[in-house]
């Protein structure tokens, strides 16, 4: 079985393509994410569901791609990896020490504002030669606009999928 980046079977691997010009090819399938960039990691929403689910593909060997966490806590990578750690045996009845370990090892840490462009600059030299990164926002709807502006404008967009996390609205009537 080939081990891919993110799992074969997920939605995130296939697009179908519209709006093209006459001559134009389609293109109904598009490149796997080659990293995985969470803006949120050090928050609530990451700790209680996207940790634990990380490791869980790790487990199924369905993720084997860097794992770039993007916060503005003041924290280091290994402070980072203690989170994770701490999350995923919080969720988890029984944690396996091998494969928690291969999740930990997939893991970066940007620190920096959102509101900075040096941010995402540090961000691009962490994505490497990565080219389709999948951008998880697990930040408030608030940030959204000012991350997808500096992702555009650092050229951390080009070939990228992002990934909302959040209802839209403070309550049913603002939404």
């Amino acid at each position: 079985a080939r081990q891919c980046g993110i799992c074969e079977q997920s939605p995130l691997r296939h697009a179908a393509r519209s709006g093209r010009s006459r001559g134009e090819q389609v293109l109904t399938r598009t490149s796997a994410a080659d990293a995985l960039v969470i803006f949120g990691a050090t928050g609530d929403l990451s700790a209680r569901k996207i940790f634990p689910a990380l490791y869980n593909l790790v487990r199924r060997g369905h993720l084997a791609v860097p794992v770039i966490g993007v916060a503005r806590a003041g924290w280091t990578r290994q402070m980072l990896v203690e989170h994770v750690r701490e999350s995923v045996r919080t969720a988890e009845k029984t944690t396996d020490a091998a494969v928690l370990e291969r999740l930990t090892a997939l893991l970066q840490y940007v620190d920096g504002d959102y509101r900075e462009a040096a941010t995402f600059a540090e961000l691009r030299q962490a994505l490497a030669a990565a080219q389709h990164p999948l951008y998880y926002l697990a930040i408030p709807p608030s940030v959204f606009p000012v991350v997808i502006d500096h992702l555009g404008t650092s050229g951390a967009a080009q070939g990228a999928r992002v990934v909302v996390e959040k209802p839209f609205g403070r309550d049913l009537t603002s939404a």
